[in-house]
């Protein structure tokens, strides 16, 4: 029988890459940015830190730096960790070196895994289909953000899991089969109620809020980390 579960955290992923392929989600807004990159034809290079994103930038042509670290945008950066500043760009042909303070190493941390995809709530109809049709055992792993597994990522991995469990599939444990309860059928605005919102209204950057509560399941495309780079998976 195939089974799902949910999870939270980069230190996580080591206990899936074995068996299991690797669905990562940063919802605000690591995960929700590069595939609205990818999606517009955008090359997408996430990096799991500072010293990693500096010399990839040396060796890409014109790179655009996106990111933040603990919120922050860091200096020499370009623009913020943002899926609304990425769409709102004019040009694609610069490639994306992508940095966060959690997304991006959760992608990294899952190197090695059957496969590893790059999820949000953007593509769950997509994801769900492929997942369903290519992999008997699927964790779905939340970034977390300052130890909180944050209630935009619940209910992003309880929603896709909730199609995987129509499937036919299995929760593995009794904490999937809880977040599944806890989220299924609510409305995409109960994720309002996280401590990622707040943070994104005291800073004034709520239209990346507004970004992700627009567009659910809008993309039919499935992204996945290969090597070092997001890439549209293609079959």
């Amino acid at each position: 029988m195939p089974t799902v579960v949910i999870d939270c955290f980069p230190s996580s992923a080591h206990a899936y890459r074995e068996e299991h392929a690797i669905v990562a989600v940063d919802v605000l807004r690591a995960t929700t940015t590069a595939q609205t990159a990818v999606a517009l034809g955008r090359r997408c290079f996430p990096v799991p830190s500072i010293e990693e994103a500096l010399p990839l930038a040396a060796r890409l042509e014109q790179p655009l730096l996106v990111g933040e670290l603990g919120g922050n945008m860091p200096y020499g950066f370009d623009l913020q960790n943002s899926p609304a500043q990425v769409a709102a760009l004019e040009d694609s042909s610069r490639p994306m070196i992508l940095l966060s303070t959690s997304g991006t190493p959760m992608l990294w941390e899952s190197r090695g895994a059957h496969a590893v995809y790059v999820g949000s709530l953007r593509n769950l109809s997509a994801q769900a289909t492929q997942l369903a049709q290519t992999h008997e055992q699927v964790a779905l792993l939340a970034a977390g953000t300052r130890g909180e597994f944050r209630e935009e990522d619940q209910l992003c991995c309880a929603w896709l899991a909730a199609k995987l469990l129509a499937d036919g599939y299995d929760a593995a444990d009794e904490r999937t089969a809880e977040i599944v309860r806890r989220w299924k059928g609510q409305p995409v605005d109960a994720l309002l109620v996280s401590n990622s919102v707040e943070y994104l209204k005291r800073t004034g950057q709520l239209v990346d809020v507004d970004f992700v509560l627009n567009h659910v399941d809008d993309l039919d495309q499935v992204f996945e980390f290969v090597e070092d780079e997001i890439v549209l998976r293609r079959g």
